[in-house]
């Protein structure tokens, strides 16, 4: 199967959290399984660590993690028409696909258009801690959501 990993699953990762025990059991025991993360959650997760005042030896710990998953880039344009498809969808401008009724339009951060979009269009399930992906799910994205 394909995985992609949302930067908030990431982070868990990097800390050891306990959240990231179905990475362990369940993904990374299965060695067909292709894990993958978009550049846009390694670009989150250097911020991250810039913003907190990691120190050199965190912040190449951090690289070495990145550096252990296929990095998926955004500069293709596939990638950025799913984005687009998605952002309208979101807004509930989809004009052939509105959303399900007593769903709401809604505002998606830019970074997370990105990877959905990373995640739609390489059909890879989508690993995230947070809500923020759900209104996707079934149908531009898997969504596999670690509570």
């Amino acid at each position: 199967m394909n995985y992609l990993l949302n930067t908030s699953i990431l982070l868990h990762l990097f800390r050891n959290s306990p959240k990231v025990e179905f990475l362990k059991t369940t993904i990374s025991s299965d060695s067909t399984n292709i894990v993958k993360i978009s550049i846009v959650s390694q670009a989150e997760l250097l911020s991250i660590g810039r913003q907190n005042r990691w120190g050199d030896r965190k912040i190449k710990d951090l690289i070495k993690l990145i550096h252990e998953f296929l990095i998926i880039p955004i500069d293709n344009e596939e990638i950025v028409m799913k984005y687009a498809e998605i952002d309208a969808y979101s807004q509930g401008k989809l004009k052939h696909q509105p959303l399900p009724k007593g769903l709401t339009a809604r505002n998606m951060g830019k970074n997370d258009l990105w990877i959905a979009a990373t995640a739609s269009l390489t059909n890879s399930i989508l690993v995230s801690t947070d809500h923020d992906f759900s209104h996707l799910r079934n149908t531009f994205l898997s969504l596999e959501l670690i509570d």
